[in-house]
């Protein structure tokens, strides 16, 4: 739309024809107080004091009678201000924005001097405009314009914007035409077309009206009609604000790709009796395309399935082992002696009471079993440098595509952390979960996704969202190690994830308890990161005493229900 250009004469305007078939009209003005203009400095010819209530109103009669009367250019109501060329402007642009076929005006009342505007008496009156246009109407709204007097005695109109509506302001129109649906009118469906709400899928309460409400989503809406009334518009064009509806708009549609029945049987996984009330959540991904088929949670800690930054325990092993694979040439038969506990960096590492030592265990058996000192010394002996810690991070970042995620629809989710320089022990910690390593479900389900596919592809839950690649491609070898490993963990009787995953055909998995809280308070949270042939799922539960006993319940009940 082509902007207009200031005449000559403060306070004038030009005519413009605004997007999606409105009229409409600019106007400048010098400064205002509630709408109205504040007193003008170079005005000298106005008098301080303000006219009587009786001089205003016949004045203010004058002018509306012959607003009422005329047509375009509307000289003699335009005369009887003190800016006429800005004041026949903008007369003649109301009309035009509006489309105006005619107007009245009723209860016109003096109200005495004007606080605001010294040397002024205010004057009340109702506008009713018949705007026209295909589907036009009729609008009345409450008015007010100043009068004031020359010092000469002469009665005149304070030219203001706010004469013609009072909310107007400088820099802004009328327009009358079409008026699109606006953010937060459309139905926010999933894949197949089952309508999402919030009663029936409480996790996504608040994931659906920011998707209806975000550009991202507007832009994918598809079958809203727009209505027609009255709007307070910018100089480009854009929506101030809605004055008068002649014909609502409805919203459309916006597809996302949340699978509805996956997301049923989330919603109910996530406070099912097995988990005894702990707090639990889930996200499930398409894992050939990072679309994202389910979110949910319960308790009352927020969206932990898209927002935690907690540390993921020994599920972060994945990525340790990819990159003493990448980085150090190890295999899944590469020695890993399963010791009681070893020391790295002054600090002393345990393993779980149940995992008997074993100073022949190897890559693949001590993940099976999720030996920390398996990892602990394999970890801090190949991918520790002195002060240089940095191939984990590498991993996670590069191969793994651990960063910035925007999965669209205005959703915010909480970014991984892999730190690039853990201090002092944490280098160490880090490379089982715990130290500064801070993950959630979406993460840990992207990630055995990307195992399973051979590629990470950044989830989404909007169809159409950009998904930025990973800096660097996933090792083919590497891939095969990763899913040799996370199969022989779901499916031979010496891995952790092997009760829940067993049955489930093509799948793979991986287990995870992380310490938190401080010295003294210290409890543990379940994690579980899976895939089978079409889906990967990760799931969290606060005060999980293990992974397999709690969050595992809920992954193997998206498995179950994906077959």
């Amino acid at each position: 739309m082509n902007g207009g250009a200031k005449a000559g004469i403060a306070g004038s305007c030009v005519i413009l024809l605004a997007a999606g078939g409105y009229g409409g009209y600019n106007l400048v003005s010098t400064g205002s107080v509630s709408g109205r203009p504040v007193a003008n400095p170079s005005a000298t010819a106005i008098s301080t004091t303000p006219p009587s209530d009786p001089q205003a109103l016949k004045l203010a009669q004058s002018f509306l009678d012959a607003w009422k009367t005329g047509t375009a250019p509307y000289t003699k109501a335009a005369a009887q201000t003190d800016a006429p060329a800005s004041a026949q402007q903008d007369l003649n642009g109301y009309s035009s924005g509006l489309k105006l076929s005619s107007i009245a005006f009723g209860n016109v009342v003096a109200q005495g001097p004007d606080t605001a505007v010294a040397g002024a008496t205010k004057v009340d009156f109702t506008v009713t405009a018949q705007v026209g246009g295909a589907s036009g109407g009729s609008w009345s709204y409450p008015d007010a314009m100043d009068v004031v007097q020359t010092n000469s005695g002469l009665n005149e109109v304070r030219w203001a914007p706010s004469v013609l509506y009072p909310k107007l302001a400088a820099g802004q129109r009328l327009a009358a035409g079409s008026i699109p649906a606006g953010p937060g009118r459309a139905t926010v469906e999933a894949s197949d077309g089952t309508v999402l709400t919030a009663s029936k899928y409480p996790s996504l309460a608040g994931v659906i009206p920011t998707i209806a409400s975000s550009t991202e989503g507007m832009r994918a809406e598809t079958g809203s009609t727009g209505g027609s009334g009255v709007e307070i518009t910018t100089s480009t064009g854009a929506p101030v604000s809605t004055l008068k509806v002649f014909v609502p708009a409805t919203g459309g549609v916006i597809r996302t790709t949340i699978n509805a029945q996956l997301q049923a049987t989330a919603e109910a996984a996530v406070i099912a009796p097995v988990l005894d009330g702990l707090p639990g959540s889930v996200v499930a991904l398409d894992r050939t395309n990072g679309h994202i088929l389910a979110i949910a949670f319960s308790g009352h800690s927020g969206d932990t399935a898209i927002n935690a930054e907690l540390a993921p325990g020994s599920t972060m092993k994945i990525i340790t082992s990819a990159a003493l694979f990448d980085d150090a040439g190890l295999t899944p038969s590469s020695p890993a002696p399963c010791t009681s506990d070893v020391v790295a960096d002054g600090q002393v590492f345990h393993n779980d009471n149940s995992i008997v030592p074993n100073p022949n265990t190897t890559v693949e058996e001590g993940f099976a079993e999720s030996c920390n000192a398996s990892f602990i010394k394999d970890g801090y002996d190949n991918l520790v440098h002195g002060s240089d810690a940095t191939d984990l991070a590498k991993e996670a970042d590069n191969v793994f595509g651990l960063g910035n995620w925007d999965i669209g629809g205005g959703v915010q989710t909480a970014n991984p952390q892999v730190p690039m320089n853990p201090v002092g022990s944490n280098a160490a910690a880090d490379l089982i979960g715990q130290g500064t390593v801070t993950m959630n479900p979406l993460i840990l389900a992207s990630i055995a996704a990307t195992v399973r596919d051979g590629a990470f592809h950044q989830p989404i839950i909007l169809p159409d969202q950009p998904q930025p690649p990973a800096a660097q491609a996933l090792n083919p070898t590497t891939d095969k190690y990763l899913q040799q490993m996370m199969d022989f963990d779901a499916h031979n009787l010496a891995g952790t994830a092997e009760p829940r995953m067993n049955s489930i055909p093509g799948s793979g998995g991986k287990t995870g308890t992380a310490e938190v809280g401080p010295t003294g308070h210290v409890t543990t949270n379940g994690w579980f990161a899976a895939y089978d042939d079409n889906i990967s799922a990760a799931a969290l539960v606060q005060g999980g005493t293990t992974g397999v006993g709690t969050a595992g319940y809920i992954v193997q009940s998206l498995f179950n229900a994906d077959h």
